[in-house]
């Protein structure tokens, strides 16, 4: 009997972190997601009259214009918090047409740094077409968030890599 009761106390010891993540998975799923907006945008580079901070706000009908393939957009936070979501709204707008008339983003890292000066990279791949495209996350301890364009398609000369909206979700 104490052999058992030794063995469950290690065993309880070494699986703590991946009980502590599918808690927190579990939380997460069980949770109704919070949209969080950050206290500053700014981006590493921009296509005149496309500023960073058109993907914040609010409305997909204004877009960052990202001259290049590595532009990245920077987002800090006022605290940390869990990120349990993101939703991308690729393109210049949500209809068709005018989505278009710009190029598009195909693949962004998602680099979450945590309060501690940790970094994760998620990469995402983004789907050719108008409308909000959702990725679920899980990182805990985040202040600050950098999209980095990977890819990205339609690129011509004149047209930038069009990035409408980003919202953020935090567990409730």
């Amino acid at each position: 009997m104490l052999i058992l009761l030794v063995a469950l106390v290690v065993a309880g010891f070494l699986l703590y972190p991946l009980i502590a993540d599918l808690v927190s998975d579990a939380r997460d799923k069980l949770s109704k997601p919070v949209a969080i907006n950050p206290i500053q945008t700014s981006g590493s580079a921009e296509v005149p009259g496309h500023p960073a901070t058109a993907t914040t706000d609010g409305a997909s009908n204004q877009f960052w214009g990202a001259p290049a393939v590595g532009d990245s957009v920077q987002f800090s936070f006022a605290q940390p918090f869990r990120l349990v979501g993101v939703i991308i709204t690729p393109g210049a707008s949500t209809d068709p047409a005018v989505f278009a008339k710009q190029a598009r983003p195909t693949a962004i890292d998602l680099v979450v740094t945590t309060s501690t000066g940790e970094t994760s990279t998620v990469p995402i791949t983004v789907a050719d077409k108008p409308g909000p495209q959702t990725t679920n996350t899980g990182i805990s301890d985040v202040v600050a968030i950098r999209l980095v364009i990977r890819a990205a398609t339609a690129q011509a000369p004149g047209r930038s890599i069009a990035l409408g909206e980003i919202e953020f979700f935090k567990r409730s």
